[in-house]
């Protein structure tokens, strides 16, 4: 087990998961500069760790992320700033995407803005049927834009843009129903219920949860005709690796398959 518990992100890697857990919770976990820059060196490090099958991303106090920190923002009054800032955290949203480990959110609290962008991002989530979600920049007269990149991709867009509009909060169930989360549990389930997730998924073979999740993100800008040409070049190399000839000659002889590796 690897344990860092001296930073505004702690991070513990064990059983090949990694959780990751933003630990501002007086500041309600708000994205400063500082936590999206841990937040992006400790993806990027993570990405390239083989020993690591999936990444779970949760939070300690009341809320899960309160998006980003205003008070930091209005410190710095230009446009270059503000620039930079979405910039650094759209870069860190698409590392979410492009590392190979599966990242499963965890959300015990409220999720707002980009917290709730975070969350829209995450490959997975789990969420406390107490937990509650929002784009509410609208009432500050700021439209969440870059959080509605993420938000439109992840539930209708006529939902998304009722919640960007709105700034209406919704609650766990409801977030469910939209498909902004997988499940909505009880609060002294979660911890639990994401561990079971983040292994089930652990114990699938890497190739095919590493192919998996670029191969799903990939087809999905393409058209029909183009998504099912890289699909079947994509599953054709996928047959060819060592992982997943052994795993199928095993089923086909009755065999018992192999541990799953890294």
């Amino acid at each position: 087990m690897n344990e860092n518990t001296d930073s505004i992100l702690e991070t513990v890697i064990d059983n090949r998961v990694a959780t990751l857990t933003l630990n501002r919770p007086n500041k309600f976990n708000a994205l400063s500069e500082e936590m999206l820059a841990e937040l992006q060196t400790t993806l990027s490090e993570v990405g390239k760790d083989d020993s690591v099958a999936v990444v779970i991303l949760n939070a300690r106090g009341r809320a899960f992320c309160a998006g980003h920190d205003l008070r930091q923002m209005r410190s710095n009054h230009g446009e270059d700033y503000y620039k930079a800032l979405f910039s650094s955290c759209s870069t860190m949203m698409q590392t979410i995407r492009n590392i190979p480990q599966p990242v499963i959110a965890s959300v015990q609290g409220l999720a707002t803005a980009a917290g709730c962008q975070l969350v829209a991002t995450c490959d997975l989530a789990i969420a406390a049927n107490t937990a509650q979600f929002a784009v509410s920049g609208i009432n500050l007269g700021l439209f969440c834009s870059t959080p509605s990149v993420a938000l439109s991709r992840s539930i209708n867009s006529k939902r998304a843009l009722e919640m960007l509009l709105t700034g209406e909060f919704i609650d766990a169930d409801t977030a469910v129903e939209y498909g902004l989360i997988n499940h909505s549990v009880e609060p002294d389930l979660l911890d639990n219920t994401t561990k079971q997730l983040a292994n089930k998924i652990a114990g699938k073979p890497k190739s095919a949860r590493t192919i998996g999740k670029s191969m799903f993100y990939a087809q999905q800008p393409k058209n029909i005709d183009q998504a099912y040409q890289y699909a079947a070049q994509v599953m054709a190399t996928n047959m060819m690796d060592a992982e997943t000839v052994e795993a199928v000659d095993n089923f086909l002889n009755k065999k018992a398959p192999p541990p799953p590796n890294s």
